[in-house]
């Protein structure tokens, strides 16, 4: 006999193939509920749940991706890319590479070319880092143990990109938060993209308080894909913009520390300074 999660897991993986095979026509929340003879409400939190994301965020990743791929050939236009995805306009295209990739369409199938991204190496407590930026905020933030190398990391991202190593005002707002006054923002833009899963992870980082600590399990409970954490370990290692979204407040339910990408001993000195109140 079925039990009931075998009978969900079977109409999600239904619906995810009924998403594939339809997006380019943007269905409905009740196409696809229908799909699995559902009603939309009770499909729209079970796929949620089981999926970690919402059904129109799936529709909208499974775009996007296929948009990259039109873009990527070089007979391949903007506007033929958005009809060919079912999108109702170029507008909606742009605003869905922007929410998801960080960049518009144009600057995605030119590798950047059209963007300047300012950047400088910048000592602080913890030892040197990368900064960099674009007009529209933060892009990347990394400890430069190895300056070429990190470097090269924010290269890959954006290939066309123009680089001019120069400070700018997003800079020094970004490395005030290694110094603690009343004069620090309180808040900065930041300039990243990522998948519909990495963003949600990613945000949900933001929410620790500075001195107290999370465990991989937590934040995929929060995020409400509990089962999820071995995916919120590696879109934690995949976080572009370290220090600023607090990776190193993430540590095992057991209480080891875990991994961190610029190593332990200065996560353990970061933890320790911000549980200081220093």
């Amino acid at each position: 006999m079925i039990t009931q999660e075998e009978l969900n897991y079977n109409r999600i993986a239904t619906a995810i193939d009924f998403i594939r095979d339809n997006f380019r026509h943007q269905p409905s929340l009740e196409e696809i509920a229908a799909s699995v003879h559902l009603s939309p409400f009770h499909f729209q939190r079970l796929f949620s749940e089981w999926a970690g994301v919402s059904p129109k965020q799936f529709v909208q990743f499974l775009s996007i991706d296929y948009a990259k791929k039109l873009l990527n050939q070089s007979s391949m236009n903007i506007a033929d890319a958005t009809a060919e995805t079912g999108l109702s306009s170029t507008g909606r295209l742009h605003d869905l590479f922007v929410q998801i990739e960080g960049m518009t369409p144009g600057e995605y199938k030119n590798g950047g070319a059209d963007l300047t991204i300012n950047y400088q190496f910048a000592p602080t407590i913890f030892g040197s880092v990368l900064v960099a930026s674009t007009q529209r905020g933060i892009c990347a933030m990394h400890f430069a143990d190895n300056s070429e190398l990190v470097l090269n990391l924010v290269k890959e991202q954006f290939p066309n990109a123009n680089f001019v190593e120069q400070e700018d005002r997003l800079h020094q707002q970004a490395l005030s938060f290694f110094k603690k006054d009343a004069s620090n923002p309180t808040s900065i833009k930041l300039h990243i993209k990522g998948t519909p899963f990495q963003l949600k992870v990613w945000q949900m980082l933001l929410t620790i308080p500075e001195g107290q600590l999370s465990t991989y399990g937590k934040i995929a409970q929060q995020i409400e894909h509990p089962k999820a954490y071995r995916a919120v370990g590696t879109a934690i290692g995949q976080n572009p913009v370290s220090f600023l979204i607090p990776c190193h407040r993430v540590i095992q339910t057991s209480g080891a520390l875990g991994g961190y990408m610029w190593g332990l001993t200065r996560k353990i000195a970061i933890i320790g300074w911000e549980g200081a109140g220093y």
